[in-house]
């Protein structure tokens, strides 16, 4: 069984920039988990301590799932969409989970 991997940080856009590259990450969430089989979880959400962060959370089944979904037609689309818009820091780190453990 091939390990899970996390994709977990942050991207940073220039404040007004930030509400409408959030609207766009709502249709591609919804379009990547509901297409996408290999996708466990996938949430980008507003930072409420920072106007311009956006806190970003992937969990995919494989890399392979990871590297298919950037070929995907809803990739293309959310490109398309947020194209001009100014991202003036990230910081996105790929995990490779071992093991997992439910929490209590």
């Amino acid at each position: 069984m091939a390990e899970e991997i996390i994709v977990a940080g942050w991207m940073d856009y220039e404040p007004g920039d930030r509400a409408t590259m959030l609207e766009a990450l709502v249709e591609l969430g919804r379009r990547t988990r509901e297409e996408e089989p290999g996708c466990l979880d996938y949430a980008m959400t507003a930072d409420p301590g920072d106007e311009g962060r956006i806190r970003v959370y992937e969990h995919w089944t494989s890399q392979q799932a990871l590297d298919e979904h950037f070929a995907t037609p809803h990739i293309k689309d959310f490109r398309t969409a947020v194209a001009g818009l100014a991202r003036v820091g990230v910081s996105l780190t790929s995990h490779t989970v071992a093991a997992s453990r439910p929490m209590r």
